[in-house]
């Protein structure tokens, strides 16, 4: 199951297309707020985006260029406005693909499903991960927030990518020791706590507040 922000103030339009991606298995989140478009993006944490141009208070392309400071979670572009010019526009503005209204269900599904496929069923060894607005960069362990990079150890790199590996699942604190002693070098429990400690104080300076919650007795979880 995926989660799908769709942000489309004909609310008609909108409930048919939850209706109809709903009934595929994911999760949709409709924006009511058109103001402030990227609180919903953070708050819902969506795989996919769709979008459309034309809205209230800013337009798509503000908001896709928004998106685009904290994240690279695909956008689709919604628009009666499908001449050549609106889509080369959508596509350089970092959209990844454009549905023309009025809206087709077969092409909506066909093209929602191709994106979700192409962005992670056939990139599972995607170089990085998203939590909360950022971005975990797997090739050097470092995270990426609000234009700031976040260095991590290697310990701390290993329990942030293993909570992330289980997002929305506890995590046990003997699964993360595993993690931990990779390289022959054995762990103490308290190492475990010390790091967690550490890893938690770098993202709370940077903004990142409340990301890893304890669990008393199991272990970790980031949801």
């Amino acid at each position: 199951m995926y989660r799908i922000l769709l942000v489309e103030d004909d609310f008609a339009l909108a409930e048919a297309m939850k209706k109809q991606i709903e009934s595929w298995g994911n999760s949709v989140e409709l924006v009511k707020e058109f103001n402030d478009v990227m609180k919903s993006f953070l708050d819902y944490q969506p795989q996919l985006v769709l979008l459309d141009i034309m809205l209230p208070f800013y337009n798509g392309y503000h908001w896709c260029s928004e998106i685009r400071k904290v994240s690279t979670v695909p956008v689709v572009f919604i628009s009666s406005a499908s001449d050549n010019m609106n889509i080369v526009m959508a596509i350089n503005m970092g959209g990844d693909d454009f549905i023309a209204k009025p809206v087709d269900p077969m092409v909506l599904t066909a093209k929602v499903q191709a994106v979700l496929r192409r962005t992670y069923e056939l990139a599972d060894s995607a170089p990085f991960m998203e939590f909360h607005g950022a971005v975990l960069n797997l090739n050097d362990g470092s995270v990426e927030y609000e234009g700031k990079r976040i260095e991590l150890t290697k310990n701390e790199f290993r329990i942030l990518q293993t909570l992330l590996e289980n997002k929305g699942k506890i995590v046990s604190r003997d699964l993360l020791m595993t993690k931990l002693w990779q390289d022959d070098c054995y762990v103490e429990e308290n190492t475990l706590t010390v790091n967690v400690a550490r890893l938690r104080k770098k993202l709370d300076e940077e903004g990142l507040t409340e990301v890893i919650t304890t669990k008393p007795g199991s272990g970790y979880i980031i949801e």
